[in-house]
């Protein structure tokens, strides 16, 4: 029986370290960007895809590459371009403030699905880690698995925080949760492969994965094989890596346009290598827990336990206790700005004028600050029930496939198409996005194509979007005042940005403080090395880890320092 290093008390107290240490500004880079990405839904859903499918899931996610390369070609550019401060701004400029305000009322309850996504993502890692997966809990009189009592109470926690006063406003930045998980997927990998050679080296070790995992693997099958899927895919990842609100900031943030070419290129050639640091460890877990459904009875997709199991039997004490901590707040940090975003969505977008419309006075700040906290105790509260029925489901990684694809198409297709061409009336952003769901949705009612859920989705909606857009461009008129905003956007788009050529010293900044986190991480690591720990995960493992991060600080230290 292969031992598991489930969390203990020198793992609590570095996870306590981790969220003492203070905020990191955002600084400028494109790694920040692509680390990002290495979130709770990689090493659980994407890990589960691979552990079931093998070496196809290469195939999907490394899709990134292209899509960033297109980024670098004309999107980056062009984001630069756009003169905004926020990326809802550009809806306000590109047509309307009327589609502004239908975008952030259409996003409410898709807002709650996500949190709840996010929440039952987290807690498979969380719960698993912690050791409670395997076994029922009795709570007041009521039974609850392991994974449902994780959600049960970091869903109140993260209620509890974020109604308080948003104390997760102090968490870490994505940089400093990116650096330690980046390191944990370089450490993953040899680990892996030196357990499974048995003393004989990497190399036996991924020898013996080729010859013992089942032979299907080692092809592309399944999702990774279908056409439409890959064509489906391909869609998503356009819209996501381009004009997703996230990948906008991260465009933003940049000095000029030249800076996000580069950093959209350098994402490119990163997303072609990182994802194989974990898709050939998850690979080799298939061979090194070839059940992992006896091994965790009470999660519903057990394959989505792959990568972290694999970390808790081959990583030591100390480091488990930083990728946990690392998750968590990266995971709970996004929750906490959905919470109030749609809070104040809520209170200002629909609270207040409802009270307007019905003739009551507008309300005091402190009143609205109290709606605005019952606000974001009825989205946690659904944020949990969601999380619930998503745990029923059957795997985080199929029902965040279609959650997206019945809502991505709807918000994001409009902006790519706003942003390519410019010469469309005010509304048909709002009539473009009412098209997606229309389609999404009737489809999905009417059962057809029901075996590819996803595929139907994405496809119906991203067509209906495009035609109404086509469409509407037939009644566009240079004359109509409401077309003067678009008509400064395209001479935006079409005029670079002048660079001055001076680096923000508030970036060389940011640089220096996560140098300052990263050195300060590796010493605690290093002292971790001395802590006791299974034959499988040699303490020692702690220290290679402090290397690494102390590397990663001398190199940001030296990018820090002023070009004279």
């Amino acid at each position: 029986m292969l031992h598991l290093n489930i969390v203990n008390a020198y793992d609590y107290a570095l996870i306590a370290l981790y969220f003492g240490i203070g905020k990191i500004p955002w600084f400028l880079a494109g790694v920040s960007n692509w680390v990002s990405g290495f979130s709770a839904f990689m090493f659980v859903a994407a890990a589960g895809f691979t552990y079931k499918n093998g070496i196809g899931a290469a195939v999907i996610f490394t899709s990134a590459a292209w899509a960033y390369l297109i980024g670098a070609w004309y999107f980056a550019g062009r984001w630069r371009r756009a003169r905004i401060n926020s990326p809802l701004e550009f809806l306000t400029r590109r047509f309307s403030p009327s589609t502004t305000y239908f975008y952030t009322v259409t996003a409410i309850v898709p807002q709650i699905i996500g949190i709840g996504q996010g929440l039952y993502v987290l807690c498979i890692f969380v719960a698993t880690a912690l050791g409670f997966s395997k076994e029922a809990h009795l709570v007041l009189g009521f039974e609850f698995s392991g994974l449902e009592l994780t959600m049960l109470t970091v869903g109140v926690v993260m209620i509890l925080y974020t109604v308080i006063g948003g104390l997760w406003a102090a968490v870490l930045s994505d940089a400093v949760q990116g650096v330690i998980i980046l390191v944990t997927s370089v450490l993953i990998f040899p680990v892996t492969f030196r357990y499974l050679g048995g003393g004989e080296g990497i190399g036996a070790g991924l020898a013996k994965m080729v010859h013992d995992v089942p032979a299907e693997m080692l092809t592309v099958q399944g999702q990774a094989a279908q056409p439409w899927f890959l064509f489906s895919y391909a869609i998503n990842v356009l819209l996501g890596y381009n004009v997703a609100w996230w990948q906008v900031q991260r465009y933003q943030s940049v000095p000029d346009e030249k800076g996000a070419r580069k950093m959209a290129i350098l994402c490119a050639g990163l997303s072609v290598v990182g994802p194989l640091l974990w898709i050939v460890p998850v690979m080799g877990a298939r061979v090194i827990f070839p059940d992992l459904a006896a091994m965790w009875p009470g999660v519903k997709a057990p394959e989505e336990t792959a990568f972290v199991s694999l970390a808790m039997l081959l990583l030591p004490h100390g480091m488990i206790g930083f990728v946990v901590a690392a998750i968590l707040s990266a995971t709970l940090g996004q929750a906490s700005d959905g919470f109030n975003w749609l809070a104040a969505t809520t209170t200002r977008d629909i609270y207040v004028p409802l009270r307007r419309r019905f003739g009551q006075s507008v309300p005091t700040d402190k009143h609205q600050m109290h709606v605005a906290q019952l606000t974001m105790l009825v989205i946690g509260v659904l944020g949990i029930v969601a999380a619930m029925f998503i745990a029923r489901t059957g795997g985080a990684f199929d029902f965040g496939l279609k959650y997206y694809s019945m809502t991505g198409p709807g918000f994001m297709m409009p902006v790519l198409l706003g942003m390519i061409y410019r010469k469309t009336p005010w509304w048909s952003g709002m009539a473009s996005c009412s098209a997606a769901f229309i389609a999404a949705f009737g489809c999905m009612a009417l059962d057809l194509w029901p075996g590819h859920a996803y595929e139907r989705n994405m496809l119906s909606a991203s067509l209906a979007a495009v035609l109404v857009f086509v469409i509407s461009a037939f009644y566009y008129r240079s004359d109509d005042p409401r077309s003067f905003e678009a008509q400064k956007l395209d001479v935006d788009l079409r005029t670079p940005v002048p660079s001055d050529g001076v680096v923000p010293i508030g970036g060389l900044r940011d640089f220096q403080m996560l140098a300052g986190v990263c050195a300060l991480l590796a010493v605690v690591l290093c002292i971790c090395a001395f802590l006791p720990s299974s034959p499988l995960a040699p303490p020692m493992i702690n220290a290679i880890a402090g290397l690494l991060l102390f590397i990663i600080a001398g190199i940001l230290w030296v990018i820090s320092r002023p070009r004279r």
